[in-house]
């Protein structure tokens, strides 16, 4: 199977959102290798980026899938380079 690392951004602007956002993550758990959240009190948002190793249908659709959630945004940034497992 031919995956790519790719870091998804994800940015939170309403606190109900979470626990959706984090159940989504949890799905696609065995495709994460890190995961850095920081609550961005000032402003009332939360940023949260992941690292992921997987092919390029599955960075997708995680990536589809917030974006569709309420007041959630996210964008994914991949390499170049395709790796073989």
């Amino acid at each position: 199977m031919e995956t790519r690392i790719a870091a998804v951004s994800i940015i939170v602007e309403n606190p109900d959102s979470v626990e959706k956002v984090n159940s989504t993550l949890h799905e696609y758990r065995d495709y994460i290798i890190g995961r850095m959240g920081i609550p961005y009190r000032k402003r009332g948002i939360s940023i949260i980026c992941i690292v992921m190793d997987a092919p390029n249908d599955v960075i997708s659709a995680l990536s589809g899938k917030l974006g569709m959630i309420p007041a959630v945004s996210a964008k994914a940034v991949y390499s170049r380079m395709f790796f073989n497992d």
